[in-house]
């Protein structure tokens, strides 16, 4: 069963949901705080920094048994520049050699 719930910070609305007993928080919401009315660009630019991608990186290859990691290791070469933020808009999509 999958619940929705509002919570406050620092006087900005923040959706969670409740999924299978995990707690799910959206990213769009908090990026509000920096730009009202572009929320996306703020999530765009912080998917393409390098930490970010390494933090993924971590996350997936203690939580996702099936995470390629060589596939990894080009999104991680890209991290900061233009064509990773293209291939995450089109899904985190491999290239095609």
């Amino acid at each position: 069963m999958t619940k929705k719930e509002t919570i406050i910070v620092q006087n900005l609305s923040i959706s969670i949901i409740v999924a299978n007993g995990q707690d799910y928080i959206s990213l769009t919401d908090i990026a509000r705080n920096k730009n009202v009315e572009e929320p996306k660009d703020v999530v765009k630019n912080w998917m393409r920094s390098r930490s970010t991608i390494e933090f993924l990186g971590l996350w997936e290859q203690l939580n996702n048994t099936h995470f390629k990691v060589v596939e990894f290791d080009s999104f991680l070469a890209e991290a900061g520049l233009m064509r990773l933020h293209s291939r995450l808009v089109n899904g985190l999509k491999t290239p095609k050699p």
